[in-house]
């Protein structure tokens, strides 16, 4: 493996964290067969390869018709991305948990998401936002606008691949994953997700700053 497609499987990993949809996996699919749920975790690492190499392919094309140039993108990109390292670190309230409050009686009550149909899930909002969402999309196309080969875009969806196999085995392995680590664990390894993903938002504001001013560069 080549060392610029590891550094783009780590900055994937990192951005769309896989782990984090854990929780909404099998808060979505809990009333669901071992084989619906196989079904979701296909269809969702699916979308999420898709979702990849449709902005691989386009991003540039998208950049020359909006008239924004790769280094203010870069600059964009890696502020929104800093700002979701920020909010992994944070550790905000988690949607996919479900709503538990009180009735008019002070009866605790528990309300779950209704069931809904295979297809629709998986792609939203399991794999759109939940794991490929405005970062992601944006780190894909920020690594496609500065690829300066057919290779480099090559590893890009390589990288996006592996990926995508990611997700699919994490979904796979959601409830052992989630019985091992604990809400404690998977709030800690969200932590570290986080950390790492704030430095690779920082690699890419520092890279498009270089690219906007040149001058920059010593």
């Amino acid at each position: 493996m080549s060392p610029d497609i590891a550094k783009i499987i780590l900055s994937f990993i990192v951005l769309i964290n896989p782990f984090s949809a854990l929780s909404l996996f099998l808060d979505l699919t809990r009333n669901y067969s071992k084989r619906e749920r196989r079904q979701v975790a296909q269809l969702a690492s699916l979308s999420v390869y898709i979702v990849i190499i449709v902005f691989a392919l386009t991003g540039n094309w998208l950049l020359k018709v909006l008239g924004i140039s790769v280094g203010a993108f870069q600059v964009g990109g890696g502020i929104l991305v800093f700002l979701i390292a920020i909010s992994m670190m944070n550790s905000g309230n988690n949607s996919a948990k479900p709503d538990i409050g009180t009735n008019e009686s002070n009866e605790i009550t528990i309300k779950h998401r209704p069931q809904a149909n295979v297809g629709a899930i998986a792609v939203v909002p399991l794999a759109i936002p939940m794991m490929i969402g405005p970062g992601g999309i944006s780190t894909v196309v920020i690594y496609t606008s500065t690829a300066h080969s057919f290779n480099d875009l090559i590893n890009v969806l390589v990288a996006g691949g592996v990926i995508a196999l990611i997700c699919f085995i994490c979904l796979m392995l959601a409830v052992k994953i989630s019985g091992l680590l604990g809400e404690t664990g998977l709030t800690i390894l969200n932590r570290i997700m986080g950390m790492l993903l704030a430095a690779v938002a920082v690699e890419i504001v520092v890279a498009g700053l270089k690219a906007l001013f040149p001058m920059l560069v010593h």
